[in-house]
């Protein structure tokens, strides 16, 4: 099962879609199990050569099915003791604008579009009840930002950054 996706490989031509391969998604799964792992171990795991792996990885870094590698951290162990999800509800129509905005603190993590009654849902992290109070309280006096609902999260059971193929 192929899925499709803009991708330059040696040989196509510019913005061509070719579709992303069974081994291509072997070589993301390999990846997504560990980053770090070399091409060549990911080459002798999948029974190809290293130059597959390399090209392979090459074109789908431009075409930016993967986009960078970062070491996955646990934030506790950083002294962030507090996650929080805040709905945002944005007056005016601008929610874009307003959601970049807030996406600027180093607090925020992740910023979505959603339905419902909140136009964005922001989540953060927090050393401290201060640090969560004092974004707050700078997210209401956005001129955009209507009202929020701050919800903090209590136990994580799951919380995992990859995307399975």
């Amino acid at each position: 099962m192929g899925l499709r996706y803009p991708l330059m490989r040696a040989g196509a031509k510019k913005n061509e879609t070719l579709e992303l391969d069974d081994l291509d998604l072997d070589i993301l799964r390999s990846l997504n199990d560990n980053a770090r792992k070399s091409f060549r171990d990911i080459a002798k795991e999948l029974h190809i050569s290293l130059t597959t792996v390399s090209n392979r990885v090459k074109a789908m870094e431009r075409a930016e099915v993967i986009q960078g590698y970062i070491p996955v951290l646990d934030a506790t162990k950083l002294g962030y003791d507090f996650m929080a999800i805040i709905g945002v509800k944005v007056i005016h129509g601008k929610i874009l604008e307003t959601e970049k905005d807030l996406a600027k603190d180093p607090a925020v993590y992740a910023v979505f579009d959603s339905t419902g009654d909140w136009d964005a849902i922001i989540m953060a992290r927090f050393k401290n009840r201060a640090e969560l109070n004092e974004f707050v309280k700078r997210a209401l006096d956005h001129p955009n930002v209507d009202r929020t609902f701050t919800q903090i999260v209590l136990n994580i059971t799951k919380d995992d950054k990859s995307v399975r193929v």
